[in-house]
């Protein structure tokens, strides 16, 4: 199983209150082994132990045991992620969980219960917005910082009716520091992770904003789904591997399959397990790269050809017809007519 990601704007925006609140950056960046250039595309995947890494280490070098609440108290999630972006350009407030269940796991991506991981629960005298992360105690900080964000933001915006909050872990030390960023009553070792809201909540409205602003933002963060579901599957992760030495016609499995960590007869059969080849992930990833290169005259076809890993522009030219039932002159002729 691939492992869990998160996306680089939260680890930026973590780094920069770390060292904000007097965390030395360098020895930041080399106790939760990470590379700082890595930070520069938010969009970017990181492994999660880096994520909790980061945490841990930015608390012990702050000196600050509550840097997770402060750091959901500071950070907008629109500054962390798409997903933020959408939120606010949601509707209402119902409008707005639907995407954060949506796209969530751009932010973090985690194990929750079905259904998506924030639910809503009816009660007599209010609404209960539950957090289904599995294993929560385990990294205990993920649930303050995203209470503290929640609940922060939704006070700036004017929209907050939170009444208490219950969560499943221990009293860590600094009950004061919970109730004064929170400014309700907080209820550790609790059956779950959730705030507890008045009814009216769920009516709040947003104010409105062009919806051809949502359809832009969810168009992105849909690809960027995309993209994360493909990095968890075998084929994925082939792909991934196979792009930087595609162009050097030595994309072989043996060398795909060291990389990853496992025999060739393994990768084989997962990939069998995913109902494809070796030979047709290349194949497939050829044919989208030739694509991509001759479309808009982005090349030659003798460059595309290199790029894609053929030696011969003959070969190239019957592999594209076979995968397009034209030549690749024809298609870069085409595509020079659309650009014009």
């Amino acid at each position: 199983m691939a492992e869990r990601t998160f996306g680089a704007g939260v680890a930026r925006a973590l780094f920069q209150v770390s060292v904000e609140r007097g965390a030395d950056p360098a020895i930041l960046a080399a106790r939760a082994g990470i590379n700082i250039a890595d930070l520069e595309d938010q969009d970017a995947r990181l492994p999660l132990s880096r994520y909790v890494a980061l945490m841990r280490a930015g608390k012990e070098l702050c000196g600050d045991t509550a840097l997770a609440l402060h750091f959901g108290e500071a950070a907008e999630l629109s500054e962390l992620s798409v997903v933020g972006l959408i939120g606010a350009a949601s509707t209402s407030v119902i409008d707005g969980l639907s995407q954060l269940n949506r796209y969530s796991r751009l932010v973090v991506d985690i194990d929750s219960a079905p259904g998506g991981r924030f639910q809503i629960e009816t009660a007599n005298d209010g609404v209960w917005l539950i957090d289904t992360r599995l294993d929560p105690n385990s990294f205990f900080e993920l649930t303050e910082s995203t209470f503290a964000r929640m609940i922060s933001s939704s006070r700036r915006r004017g929209v907050s009716a939170v009444r208490r909050v219950h969560v499943t872990h221990g009293d860590p030390g600094y009950r004061a520091e919970y109730e004064r960023v929170f400014g309700v009553p907080v209820f550790f070792e609790s059956d779950r992770n959730a705030l507890f809201f008045d009814a009216s909540w769920l009516d709040q409205r947003f104010p409105q904003q062009p919806r051809y602003v949502f359809g832009v933002l969810s168009e992105r963060a849909d690809a960027l789904l995309k993209k994360l579901e493909n990095s968890k599957s075998v084929r994925g992760q082939v792909e991934s591997r196979l792009m930087p030495s595609l162009h050097t016609g030595e994309a072989r499995i043996d060398s795909i399959a060291a990389q990853m960590g496992v025999s060739r007869w393994t990768l084989t059969r997962r990939l069998k397990e995913e109902g494809t080849t070796f030979a047709q992930v290349l194949d497939d990833l050829r044919r989208e790269m030739a694509l991509h290169y001759l479309s808009g005259k982005k090349v030659s076809v003798n460059e595309a050809a290199y790029l894609v890993g053929f030696s011969e522009a003959a070969a190239f030219s019957r592999a594209f017809k076979r995968w397009t039932g034209m030549s690749p002159k024809s298609a870069r002729g085409q595509a020079r007519g659309r650009v014009r």
